[in-house]
């Protein structure tokens, strides 16, 4: 089975540890959809460059972690060399989005205007802060703006559109 080119690929979790002696794996889940994964998902990525691995079993062991079962890790030796190891699954077996959801990476490359339709630049990265994510905008002639991604400042983001509308609030930009 061939991998999937990385833009294909979305994360969901890390592996932390082996759990028992058969082959599980405890992992860290990347996914706000964990159940997803335990219906949908029959196959999963792991490490770099990414393996693909048939999922044969995902339980939620506690909020934030789950167990995995992959039929081609059989001894706790073979889990303990994936330690570590991040893991993906395809974009296209991810649970569908709702009206309001996008993944991060499609904000790359977006335009960001102000409310009055002026061209603040366009996204070049997005930093996860832990609190909130901030937009890192790549400015023609200045330095990057960052914007953070609160109800207060992002008004609009429309992904099919190509776009994402700020309100521009005194001293974001550091230049007022």
């Amino acid at each position: 089975m061939t991998s999937p080119a990385p833009d294909e690929l979305l994360l969901v979790g890390q592996i932390t540890a082996p759990f028992g002696v058969q082959g599980q794996l405890k992992v860290r889940a990347i996914t706000d959809k964990p159940e997803h994964l335990q219906r949908r998902v029959h196959t999963v990525y792991v490490g770099a460059p990414p393996r693909a691995f048939t999922l044969r079993r995902s339980a939620i062991h506690k909020p934030g972690v789950l167990i995995f079962t992959l039929a081609e890790v059989a001894s706790r030796e073979d889990a303990e060399a994936l330690r570590n190891a991040e893991v993906f699954i395809r974009e296209a077996d991810a649970a569908p989005l709702d009206a309001e959801e996008y993944y991060i990476h499609q904000l790359f490359g977006l335009a960001v205007l102000t409310e009055d339709g002026s061209t603040l630049g366009q996204v070049r990265e997005v930093l996860e802060t832990g609190a909130n994510e901030v937009l890192v905008v790549a400015r023609r002639g200045q330095s990057d703006a960052l914007i953070p991604m609160i109800h207060d400042v992002v008004q609009q983001i429309d992904v099919p559109g190509g776009k994402i509308v700020v309100r521009l609030i005194p001293g974001l930009l550091g230049d007022e």
